[in-house]
């Protein structure tokens, strides 16, 4: 039941295709989902996907896409980035390349910004960790933010970078709730193992599905008179925590989870997080139909797909 083909339907009307070649600067679990997509919807157009990894560039390769070999902590790998007329950065950081956040998230951005044209239709992946609200208010694109993580103050410190060095530029900010989808359900293999979950069964899930996220993308770049720079993209239900993981358990037809206290650093962090997301704007203004509205209707599509073997 996987959903290949891009969903024409999801994108409001009075759309433009007329920027030549698509460039996926970080084709991880979304970008690789853009990518998908924007060969199908601009035909005839390139597709480029930019990786670090020259493995994954043959790979990239054989299936029809033309890769670039590149890494934002490295400006020299970036000389020769072709100008496209859509752009997707969809970095995450990577601990393992040996920088900071600020270094790899702020810095390589800066990086990249330098290297690209300045009439490039830009789409930044954000997070909607950049909020810090903790007693499950509803926030929106107005809310203040003041991010308690890592991850999210990196992010806020770039989608800063962005409006700064491109104050005039044709660019959109995407910030997205917890991505879930084929292969990525949080806490699946706690659950198959009859592990206790770690961290608060209390406060609310906001999430989103790969493809509505992917969706959005394409949306954004089709949008020609769209009024804003800032979405907030997650489904229309945010869950609390325990019904969320019930469900998933019974899905996977396991016993219902328990919950013990959570001890890491990081975990804590999200964890302490609870709020709920406000979609109005993004549903009005890009997607007006969502693929997977709420979890009920987007756990089966992923265990359909677990089932099948299809990502």
């Amino acid at each position: 039941m996987e959903s290949k083909s891009f969903p024409l339907s999801t994108i409001a009307p009075g759309c433009s295709l007329s920027a030549t070649g698509t460039l996926v600067f970080g084709a991880g679990y979304v970008g690789s989902r853009v990518a998908q997509w924007a060969r199908q919807r601009y035909p005839g157009q390139p597709v480029y996907v930019v990786t670090r990894s020259r493995a994954k560039a043959a790979a990239w390769s054989r299936q029809g896409f033309l890769p670039v070999v590149a890494d934002w902590n490295d400006g020299r790998t970036l000389e020769e980035l072709p100008e496209c007329g859509r752009v997707l950065v969809a970095v995450s950081f990577d601990a393992r390349a040996g920088y900071s956040r600020e270094e790899s998230m702020v810095g390589g951005l800066g990086r990249l910004l330098t290297r690209l044209p300045p009439e490039a239709d830009l789409v930044y992946l954000s997070t909607t960790g950049v909020y810090h609200q903790t007693d499950g208010s509803w926030v929106d694109e107005t809310s203040p933010t003041r991010p308690v993580g890592p991850g999210g103050r990196a992010h806020l410190r770039a989608e800063e970078l962005l409006h700064r060095l491109r104050p005039s530029g044709r660019w959109v900010i995407l910030r997205l709730a917890g991505i879930y989808g084929p292969g990525r359900l949080p806490r699946a293999k706690d659950i198959l193992a009859g592990r206790p979950i770690e961290g608060p069964n209390q406060g609310f899930l906001n999430l989103i599905h790969r493809d509505d996220a992917a969706a959005a993308v394409l949306a954004a770049w089709d949008q020609p008179d769209r009024k804003h720079r800032l979405y907030l993209v997650s489904d229309d239900s945010p869950v609390p925590r325990r019904r969320f993981y019930e469900e998933l358990a019974r899905c996977l037809r396991c016993p219902p989870p328990t919950f013990v206290s959570g001890h890491s650093g990081n975990l804590s962090a999200r964890s302490s997080s609870d709020k709920r997301i406000w979609n109005r704007r993004v549903r009005q203004e890009l997607l007006p139909r969502l693929l997977f509205p709420d979890y009920l209707r987007g756990l089966p599509h992923c265990l359909q797909c677990l089932a099948s073997g299809s990502h």
